[in-house]
């Protein structure tokens, strides 16, 4: 999706405060219950009780989306939840149930006679955090996403809206259900890094890099649809949000072996020298694109093999520097074909101004310092800045 920048030979010394960094809309958190999601752009809120039951449609679509909350007790299981709807609806469909974080859940693909016609969609039953920590039974969650049967295009919509669905607040750096049911873990596998002059080894799931691949070409797919909208700016936002949270556990190992290895001579332990090393690190990835894709670099692929395009690189060096607790986001610019790292830390160096901080900027596909960018991609109002979850570190 983006380009390698050229670089002027007036590269050092430039510093540059970024202002004016791009909002954009974030996940809705439910108080009641404690799950968020993350739809796809364009759905707004269209009926419900604002508690327990949310209806919303995407006009542009004709995609619409219902969830209902049922208290502990309600249903004895998740599939008999959907059992339920699906026989309140004479929907066709075949339930398959899985394992979701210790949870159970259902998925299934429906069809269905609906008010408008025909209709075809898919339905999650999933069970939520239990408030009463001494009840055995936990309160379950259906959400629907569907539309006119036929509209092929709608289907990636669907899925995504389902799989951006967060259970609870500690599965927002976790894959969704539909990517965790779609590509089950297979087990753990040892893989080569090469950090510097350093050879070593972490683990990751064998199915890692499938997984995230898939994930990343139904969310391009989606991304597409967006290309002339207004919303343009807000769907590529959550493009990158969607493939942060799928990768974010992927990399745990990886991104421990990483910082470990860096810093193991002591000299690189400040949160600077950490960053500084990661971004060597990326910097010296082969320079590589998917054009026959999403041309997006899956984050298990970019790090075991040490290649990718400017935003996988970022996108990889802030989810590392994140999970050792060092503040980092993502910069993109439709206008300059870029995207960079920021990292909230001390020093000098250009900076982005974002959320009422500075974040210094990181050249990911350039040989140059933490802290300094090309005169020709300076401009402040050419940038987004997109944030992510604070979470702790977490040392696998």
């Amino acid at each position: 999706m983006m380009r390698k920048s050229s670089y002027r030979a007036a590269l050092a010394g430039v510093l540059v405060l970024f202002a004016g960094a791009f909002s954009t809309a974030e996940p809705i958190v439910s108080p009641t219950w404690g799950f968020s999601i993350d739809l796809p752009e364009g759905f707004a809120l269209s009926g419900g009780d604002g508690k327990n039951r949310f209806s919303f449609a995407d006009a542009s679509s004709d995609a619409s989306i219902d969830m209902v909350a049922y208290t502990a007790g309600r249903f004895v299981s998740a599939k008999f939840l959907i059992d339920d709807t699906l026989k309140r609806l004479k929907a066709k469909a075949e339930p398959v149930e899985f394992d979701y974080r210790g949870r159970k859940a259902v998925l299934a693909r429906m069809e269905f006679t609906a008010p408008f016609g025909k209709a075809e969609g898919w339905a999650l039953a999933i069970e939520l955090e239990n408030a009463d920590s001494a009840s055995v039974k936990r309160p379950l969650l259906l959400m629907i996403a569907y539309g006119k049967a036929g509209a092929s295009a709608n289907e990636r919509r669907y899925l995504s809206a389902l799989d951006s669905l967060c259970p609870s607040a500690k599965d927002k750096s976790a894959s969704g259900p539909v990517s965790v049911f779609s590509y089950p873990p297979t087990g753990k596998k040892a893989v080569e890094l090469f950090i510097g002059s350093t050879k070593t080894t972490a683990n990751i799931d064998a199915s890692d890099a499938e997984a995230s691949k898939g994930i990343i070409d139904r969310e391009f797919g989606l991304l597409t649809t967006y290309a002339k909208s207004p919303l343009w700016k807000e769907a590529w936002v959550r493009f990158y949000r969607m493939i942060w949270r799928d990768s974010y556990e992927r990399l745990g190992n990886v991104a421990f072996v990483v910082e470990r290895t860096i810093a193991s001579d002591g000299k690189n332990a400040s949160p600077r020298a950490l960053a500084e090393g990661v971004l060597n690190w990326v910097q010296n990835f082969k320079y590589e694109r998917n054009l026959l894709g999403s041309d997006f670099i899956d984050l298990t692929s970019a790090a075991t093999e040490r290649r990718g395009d400017c935003d996988s690189r970022a996108l990889l060096m802030a989810i590392i520097l994140q999970r050792a607790n060092i503040d980092a986001l993502l910069m993109i610019s439709r206008e300059y074909s870029h995207a960079m790292a920021g990292v909230k830390i001390e020093g000098v160096g250009a900076k982005f101004a974002y959320g009422g901080g500075d974040w210094i900027v990181a050249e990911t596909t350039a040989k140059v310092q933490l802290g300094m960018i090309g005169q020709n991609v300076s401009d402040p109002a050419k940038w987004i800045g997109i944030d992510f979850p604070a979470l702790p570190p977490v040392k696998p």
